[in-house]
């Protein structure tokens, strides 16, 4: 029996558009290929500006398209994102602070629909080798590997006991022992710091019933800062560029270093090559941990947090940016240039204050708040880090 030509293209024809209808089906149930059929969405949002690397990789933005987002997400600080009505009054899809805690203090000031913690960083120290070495020698340090351990307790009190540098083994620094940090009342990395403090101060978590005794104490110590930035992105960024005698102890995220050297490898050999400042990595004894939890706020972000949660936008976030995950360990893929240079698990790890002694804590030095205008540190000194 023939077949009628006509009738063999027909089937070939409704062949091929049931492969086609399949094939979509399928790719509509893969949740990292949705963007190949053309469902990607774009979500407006704000993102810590120690978040904005990573957002910005193109590793990043494919491993996004593919699974059908693209994001426009505009740098502010943390605690601002959660609390500023003119930013919230914006309609944002997603929140990416740096701080569980704020993600209750979110709640405070909209619906949240979901949030899940998609890294973590410990609050660490920023400082240069000599100055560390100077730590270890007077007992308030410890050097493991490729980094360090402090102190957290000693190195705030000499803060507040406007202790000489002198003190602290070094004969070429100007003044009394400064620590630096960003403005509580709006970044994150202040405001962990804040609370980390208060809990030192207070020989236990910090809470309404204690905070009022050590509140002074915490004033004195941010009040001794000076110029506070509102972004930990731009704190690291003056740590970098003004070197010892201008930064010489900054509160930050532990992937800022790790960024920075995975970022220009080249510059890396130079920095560790030349007879310079060399950054070094301080971990304090206590810290807090900075959990970055993505805040849905509407209903087409809510994906996003599975699409944040996959082992690829993981993997990069660590090998590319040096964030932990969500339970705080380390990437299996670990850059060779910064292998060794952090602890496997960060153990030393004290609780936060809950929201309402932290936002007690910000009314406090809401007195002392950062001078937008001042000036920051200017041009590089010959401290600042050769080859950056």
């Amino acid at each position: 029996m023939s077949v009628d030509r006509r009738a063999v293209i027909g089937f070939g024809v409704l062949g091929a558009s049931a492969l086609a209808t399949g094939a979509v089906v399928f790719l509509r149930s893969r949740p990292d290929m949705r963007g190949l059929v053309g469902q990607a969405v774009t979500l407006n949002g704000f993102a810590g500006g120690e978040k904005m690397a990573f957002l910005a990789n193109p590793k990043t933005i494919e491993a996004l398209k593919r699974r059908g987002f693209v994001l426009n997400a505009d740098r502010e600080g943390s605690v601002e994102q959660v609390r500023d009505p003119a930013l919230l009054a914006r309609k944002p899809d997603f929140l990416w602070p740096s701080s569980a805690p704020l993600v209750e203090l979110a709640k405070k000031n909209t619906k949240v629909l979901n949030d899940q913690v998609i890294f973590n960083s410990p609050i660490v120290v920023y400082s240069w080798e000599s100055i560390a070495e100077g730590l270890v020698k007077v007992g308030m340090a410890t050097k493991e590997a490729a980094h360090y351990r402090v102190d957290a307790k000693a190195l705030i009190q000499a803060v507040l006991d406007s202790k000489p540098w002198s003190d602290l083994g070094q004969t070429d620094l100007y003044g009394h022992v400064r620590l630096i940090a960003t403005d509580p009342n709006k970044s994150n990395s202040g405001f962990m710091f804040a609370g980390l403090a208060a809990d030192i101060l207070t020989g236990d978590v910090a809470n309404a019933a204690s905070l009022p005794k050590v509140l002074p104490q915490v004033v004195a110590l941010f009040e001794a800062m000076g110029f506070k930035s509102h972004s930990s992105g731009q704190a690291f960024d003056d740590y970098i560029a003004g070197g010892p005698g201008a930064q010489p102890l900054v509160v930050g995220y532990e992937n800022q270093l790790v960024e920075w050297i995975i970022a220009d490898p080249d510059r890396w050999k130079r920095v560790q090559a030349s007879s310079g400042a060399r950054p070094v990595t301080l971990y304090l004894h206590p810290t807090v941990y900075s959990a970055h939890p993505l805040i849905a706020l509407s209903q087409p972000s809510l994906p996003l947090i599975d699409a944040f949660m996959s082992p690829e936008l993981q993997a990069i976030g660590w090998r590319d940016h040096g964030f932990r995950g969500p339970l705080g360990a380390i990437g299996a893929d670990t850059d060779p240039l910064v292998a060794g240079r952090m602890p496997a698990q960060v153990t030393d790890v004290a609780p936060m204050p809950d929201v309402d002694t932290m936002l007690a804590i910000l009314d406090g030095l809401s007195a002392t708040p950062a001078q937008p205008g001042a000036p920051a540190p200017t041009a590089p000194s010959n401290d600042a880090v050769n080859g950056a």
